[in-house]
């Protein structure tokens, strides 16, 4: 079986907050837009084409900021920071997300995981030369 990879954009608007969606399944938590890798597709194009299915917004991927190996599921996740080339709102553009925003780091929705809260914090750090790859556990909720 083929090695899994999903891929994840920190967008930020103007005032510094990220965008976060929130999914119609699951613990209907709020995550970053993203999503699993399709066949001959590089992890920067998921997360460009994942932005784009869940909210429709066009994104030009930049800086790696993380890549978190998940041993539960076998999957290594890469974050990448984007910035929007639309100038419209991101509204939810899939029936996998039935609300988006942007939210402060200090006021973040829940219900929302650790992992969520982690990749957000990693990506902005600014710290030259942070540890890139991070082993993660079973996923804690902030409900």
């Amino acid at each position: 079986m083929p090695k899994l990879i999903g891929s994840a954009a920190i967008i930020l608007d103007a005032e510094g907050r990220v965008l976060l969606v929130k999914h119609s399944y699951g613990k209907h938590n709020w995550d970053l837009p993203g999503g699993k890798a399709e066949e001959n597709e590089s992890a920067q194009e998921t997360a460009k084409r994942e932005v784009f299915e869940e909210v429709g917004m066009e994104v030009l991927i930049g800086n790696l900021t993380g890549i978190y190996y998940d041993p539960d599921y076998d999957i290594h996740h890469f974050v990448f920071l984007a910035t929007s080339k639309d100038t419209r709102a991101p509204l939810p553009s899939s029936p996998e997300i039935v609300e988006c925003g942007f939210f402060s780091r200090d006021e973040l929705p829940r219900p929302i995981s650790d992992f969520t809260c982690r990749r957000i914090e990693d990506a902005l750090r600014n710290t030259p030369n942070h540890e890139l790859f991070h082993k993660v556990g079973p996923r804690q909720w902030n409900e």
